[in-house]
């Protein structure tokens, strides 16, 4: 039988443990993303997969904010994030800092998600896009890459934070340590 474990028995880091713990080294960035509540979901998977951060771009909001607080859930005070007028000098300031960087976007020679393999020591930014343009062209020209999820609806897209969900899990996953219950 199984029995679902109080939040008291999970083990969680308080706000000032998760600062102080190493981080994955990923960095997520969102271009332009209008919903708050987009934002603050993403600011809530990038605390769950302990990411070294978030870059919030040109229309994308910044805390503090209640509707970014009703899905980051105070996600926003672990995460680190920093604004930037434009993607672009995210993606230049990522870059100096020795980040390979990947659109999360439906290109022309884009990797299948499933096939993207994470290098040992490498640290990595993903980019998100708008919810209704996506990652903006000028900042695809940036890019070491970029990285798709197939889809096989009738639907040419996914809501941002899901997207960003699926491609961060897939990446973190593969740094993961095989489970000592898998079968």
């Amino acid at each position: 039988m199984m029995r679902k474990l109080k939040v008291y028995e999970m083990g969680r880091l308080s706000v000032e443990e998760y600062h102080e713990a190493e981080k994955f080294p990923m960095v997520v960035v969102l271009d332009s993303v209008r919903s708050m509540y987009n934002v603050g979901s993403v600011f809530r998977t990038c605390d769950a997969f302990r990411l070294a951060g978030i870059c919030l771009c040109g229309i994308s909001a910044t805390p503090p904010h209640p509707e970014i607080h009703k899905t980051a859930l105070g996600a926003e005070d672990s995460v680190a994030w920093k604004h930037f007028e434009h993607t672009e000098d995210a993606v230049f300031w990522l870059r100096s800092q020795g980040y390979r960087i990947y659109a999360v976007e439906q290109c022309e020679g884009s990797i299948a998600m499933q096939d993207f393999r994470v290098e040992e020591g490498v640290r990595y930014a993903l980019i998100f896009g708008n919810e209704v343009k996506g990652v903006s062209q000028s900042v695809v020209d940036m890019c070491d890459g970029c990285i798709e999820i197939p889809q096989f609806g009738t639907k040419h897209s996914m809501n941002v934070s899901v997207t960003a969900g699926i491609a961060i899990w897939s990446i973190v996953a593969q740094s993961l340590p095989a489970s000592p219950h898998a079968r």
